[in-house]
């Protein structure tokens, strides 16, 4: 249903705008329904329009009685305010008054003032209601066939108006209500009126009968009419406020977490900044032993430059005899090394052949294996790592 929705509203100017204020009409008043008819304009244009047909509920003397009314929505809409018309059924007279004129066409103050910002579908049915069970806007046709049962008028009171009011007479048998839709529409005892849906103008979609009160016929009082537009009144604050108060409830989550936001970033900037200022001062202090070992090295730079040269061999001194030992055997076997490296050299140029590079290296590798384990022995006895 909503994908013929979207279709249908295609060619509207705001149709995100108009497929809210439906189906949040459709929703609240549930015997109302979308459709898509031509409408003919004064002029005797015809253009295809969506509009709401079917019943919305009066509260009059109170009983609830279902209403059938269309609403043209124009293609400009919410710009431009609907047309609303009463649809009475056959046995259904209009009855004209300051909100309803000969044809059923609706004239009501909030269309006459219709703002898009402030105007809505459902807030013109709510006035609507209001306007009806003041001013009620259809009334039944008397019956003119004949019946076996005493006969009395059987209309929709209207305000104003004083008709005698009749007493109950018993039935030998009960006609069965009819049934429009879902609910049953209450009839004017004893002779019920049973209309038979049939189809109005070409532009004008069909909708069940509006009910008829039953009980005795009178005026209706101030009370009636300040119960309905407080009972109207009471049901549009309390939809405002729900949209106010979800609105505010959203707009405070928000800015709640939006706070939480800004606490949890404030925290972190804190520790940022704190941990800047420790490794700053480690900076600073790290700069201040660099300073003092340059001096340091400078200072020993310059005595060592005062000196003159130095003897290597009198330079590295050892403090007992075994580092003495370790210091030679090391020396020896780097030596070693040295020499492996340079004999490899040497077959590799051709200055020596296979066999003598053979025999040497068998021998120094001999030689070196030996000054590494007693290398490794000495470091064993001098505590050191191996």
């Amino acid at each position: 249903m909503l994908l013929g929705m979207d279709h249908a509203l295609r060619l509207y100017n705001n149709p995100e705008i108009t497929r809210r204020e439906i189906i949040k009409a459709m929703e609240n008043y549930k015997g109302l329904n979308w459709k898509v008819e031509p409408f003919v304009f004064n002029d005797g244009t015809s253009r295809d329009l969506v509009n709401l047909q079917g019943t919305i509920p009066v509260n009059y003397k109170g009983s609830v009685y279902n209403i059938p009314i269309c609403i043209w929505l124009m293609d400009t809409h919410p710009d431009t305010p609907p047309i609303c018309y009463v649809k009475p059924t056959p046995d259904m007279q209009i009855k004209m008054s300051m909100y309803v004129d000969h044809s059923g066409k609706i004239y009501l103050p909030y269309l006459h003032d219709w703002h898009r910002s402030s105007s809505d579908l459902l807030g013109l049915i709510i006035v609507m209601i209001c306007a009806f069970g003041e001013y009620p806007p259809v009334f039944a046709r008397p019956r003119t066939d004949s019946t076996p049962y005493p006969t009395q008028p059987s209309y929709m009171p209207m305000p104003g108006s004083c008709y005698p009011a009749y007493p109950a007479t018993p039935t030998p048998t009960q006609y069965p209500q009819p049934q429009y839709g879902n609910t049953p529409y209450p009839q004017m005892p004893p002779t019920p009126l049973r209309p038979p849906p049939t189809p109005t103008q070409h532009y004008m979609p069909q909708a069940s009968p509006p009910a008829v009160p039953s009980g005795n016929s009178g005026t209706i009082t101030d009370a009636h009419i300040r119960e309905s537009l407080m009972s109207a009144l009471e049901h549009k604050i309390k939809q405002r406020l729900q949209e106010h108060l979800g609105q505010s409830k959203a707009e405070l989550d928000i800015l709640q977490h939006t706070a939480n936001e800004l606490t949890h970033g404030k925290a972190k900037l804190d520790a940022i900044i704190e941990k800047l200022k420790k490794e700053k001062l480690e900076l600073e202090r790290t700069i201040n032993v660099l300073k003092e070992k340059d001096a340091e090295l400078d200072k020993a730079i310059a005595e060592i430059g005062e000196q003159g040269e130095v003897d290597v061999d009198e330079a590295v001194t050892t403090t007992t005899p075994l580092y003495k030992q370790i210091l030679n055997t090391y020396a020896e076997e780097a030596a070693l090394e040295d020499t492996i490296y340079y004999i490899g050299e040497a077959l590799r140029r051709g200055v020596i052949d296979l066999d003598v590079f053979l025999k040497q290296i068998r021998t120094l590798s001999r030689k070196q294996f030996m000054l590494r384990a007693l290398m490794q022995k000495c470091r064993q006895k001098a505590g050191l790592a191996c």
